[in-house]
């Protein structure tokens, strides 16, 4: 009885996806893999996590973290995406840290790990990135370019013997950790790094805003650092 409950209690979980990231700034191809991976494998909504800060990236070039959540509210606008700062409030650093704040935060609600192949590539450089593998399922969507490094990466092959498909991710009952599931689509040649380079003054036009956290609803000016 107590393990028919269980299953149930697993079955009525919100299912949600997570895109960590600088969104340097964000741009229509975060919104098309999100849209993508949340049709994919059923979620129910995505989390796009704006980093105020990442330890592999450098800190020249980079946006006041208001402004880039600013970005990222404007491409997530009218989808079932939630943009936040909440690892600012959380004080967490590195990723395992703030997965594990999440899943204390909310515990009516399943995750998954999103990340491009170019994430996967360097994932052995990640503080414990085995725990984090632990943690949470992570789907890994194709991104022009990174494949054969991503597949080819220390942590593709540690992971790959818990490959699994999406359709198996899709039932609740399953949803279980470590999992690595691979998302292929017509790929997006978008980034982050093409757009500044083109438009060098971006962040400007997401001066002088103050919005709301969508899941604190705490407000964030768009200069915060």
């Amino acid at each position: 009885m107590a393990g028919a409950r269980q299953r149930t209690d697993q079955a009525l979980k919100q299912l949600t996806g997570l895109l960590g990231g600088s969104f340097n700034p964000a741009h229509g191809g975060h919104r098309r893999i999100s849209l993508f991976a949340r049709e994919a494998l059923g979620l129910d909504e995505v989390w796009w996590l704006v980093s105020p800060g990442n330890p592999l990236k450098p800190v020249a070039g980079m946006a006041a973290l208001g402004q880039r959540f600013a970005s990222a509210a404007a491409q997530a606008h009218r989808a079932p995406i939630r943009v936040t700062a909440l690892e600012r409030e959380l004080g967490t650093r590195y990723t395992l840290d703030t997965l594990r704040a999440l899943k204390q935060r909310y515990p009516k609600r399943h995750f998954v790990w999103l990340m491009g192949s170019d994430n996967l590539a360097q994932l052995h450089r990640w503080r414990d990135w085995r725990a984090i593998a632990r943690c949470m399922p992570i789907a890994v969507i194709a991104r022009p370019g990174y494949d054969d490094a991503a597949f080819a990466s220390p942590a593709a092959a540690w992971l790959g013997r818990y490959r699994r498909s999406a359709a198996r991710l899709r039932t609740r009952a399953g949803w279980s950790a470590p999992a690595l599931i691979h998302l292929r689509f017509d790929p997006d040649r978008r980034s982050a790094t093409a757009v500044r380079r083109v438009d060098p003054d971006w962040a400007s036009r997401f001066s002088g805003r103050i919005l709301r956290d969508q899941l604190t609803h705490h407000p964030i000016a768009s200069d915060t650092a």
